[in-house]
This record gives structure tokens, sequence and C-alpha cells, in this order.
């Protein structure tokens, strides 16, 4: 066997370890490895947040409408996944999140008019790449 043979060899055993440890780590986190993709995604939802509750995830301000990202209770109900919390205030952020993707790739942008507008955001850029937090 040749020196280079053994080398190839050796990084590619490397480069599977290094693959394994990280799906190993993702499954026992319960969560995945973050892209670059999800990090720029994570960025436009706490832009979004920011805009609409001032960045406060767990707001309830009295105006009919809760959590980082503003729902009402009507949206909250029919976007939520199974045994989320009854009201966006009372879920933590990816919960959230994940509903307004599912809003997202349903209503566009407009489901949140003011702060869309207000931070050029248009289409359904959510769409296909949902937030793995």
């Amino acid at each position: 066997m040749s020196r280079h043979t053994i080398s190839t060899s050796v990084r590619g055993l490397v480069a599977t370890s290094a693959a394994a440890a990280l799906t190993t780590a993702a499954l026992l986190t319960g969560g995945a490895v973050s892209t670059g993709a999800d990090a720029a995604e994570l960025r436009t939802w706490k832009r979004l947040a920011n805009c609409e509750s001032g960045g406060n995830w767990h707001i309830n301000t009295g105006n009919g409408y809760y959590g980082g990202l503003q729902f009402s209770d009507p949206t909250w109900d029919a976007y939520k996944g199974p045994r989320m919390r009854e009201r966006a205030d009372n879920a933590r952020k990816p919960a959230q999140i994940r509903t307004a993707e599912k809003v997202l790739d349903a209503q566009g942008w407009g489901a949140w008019p003011s702060c869309s507008q207000q931070l050029g955001l248009t289409g359904k850029l959510a769409k296909g790449h949902p937030y793995r937090g």
C-alpha cells in the first residue's frame, strides 16, 4: 500500500468520524446542527420579533396579540403544533418560530403587515427552510 493511499484512508476515516459525531450530537440534544441558512432564518425572525414586540417572546400587552411575533389566538390555534401551549406568549421561542413558518407558508409576510413592510420582507422566504431550534 502506498503512502498516499494510507493518508487518503486516514483522512476519510477522520471525516466520517467527524460527521458521525455531529449527527450523534444532534440526536442526543434533540436538535439539528445549524447551517448558514438556519442562522439567517433565525436573524429574520429575531428582526421581526424586535419590530412586533420589542423582542419579548413572552409578551402579553392585552391588545389581543401574544408572544414575540404577536399571534392572535385564532391564528395561533390554527397553526400551532400538537401539545403546544394554549397561547403564544406562554410558548417557547422555537415553538413560536415553527408556528410562524406555517403562517408564512400559508399567508406570506403579509401576516405581519406593518413590520414586514418596514423590514422589507416579501414573498415566502422561509418555505423549505424550517427552523430547527
